[in-house]
């Protein structure tokens, strides 16, 4: 099993014990792309879904 794989299966799992890296590589594996960064905010984009991912570390 993939590392991105076992990551998604832990959060979906409802553990809240997740590194902000490991999230940004996961938001960036389903296609995000950060968009810019606004102090602690990183605002993610994707070309076809209209809304933000917005993760602070």
């Amino acid at each position: 099993m993939s590392k991105k794989r076992k990551l998604l299966r832990k959060i979906l799992s409802g553990s809240k014990n997740v590194q902000f890296d490991e999230m940004v590589s996961l938001v960036a594996a389903f296609g995000f792309r950060l968009s810019r960064v606004n102090g602690s905010h990183h605002i993610f984009e994707h070309p076809n879904i209209p809304d933000l991912v917005n993760l602070q570390n």
